[in-house]
């Protein structure tokens, strides 16, 4: 299994900005994909996620009301639609795959992780 995240920049505060994730050598039915970002020494945590089958998402509180999880199941590609940006969501983003069905809000819940992808929101 390899994942593959892209789409970060630099944008001012208020911008968008519009991650990508594409799973290949998906295997099973169940399965879920989750967001998470990193500062450095910090932990990286919980964004934003969404499980398969049934497409069932969930939102960090932090997020909410300006993030968007999407996904394309056939295509194996979840998008992170990133809106009002703020200089606190500037971080590396991280896709990662559970290979089970349901959303973990804890990093550990996930088997494999893509490269990461930067974001900077300046102010």
């Amino acid at each position: 299994v390899q994942l593959q995240a892209c789409g970060g920049g630099a944008v001012q505060a208020g911008g968008t900005l519009r991650l990508s994730c594409t799973a290949s050598g998906i295997t099973f039915d169940d399965y879920a994909i989750g967001w998470f970002r990193q500062v450095p020494g910090k932990e990286r945590v919980f964004v934003a996620g969404i499980a398969w089958p049934g497409g069932a998402t969930s939102l960090a509180d932090s997020v909410k009301g300006r993030f968007t999880i999407s996904g394309e199941n056939a295509k194996n590609t979840v998008y992170l639609q990133m809106n009002s940006l703020k200089p606190d969501d500037t971080a590396v983003y991280y896709c990662g795959l559970r290979t089970r069905w349901g959303i973990r809000v804890d990093k550990d819940g996930y088997d494999y992780w893509g490269q990461g992808t930067e974001v900077t929101v300046s102010s």
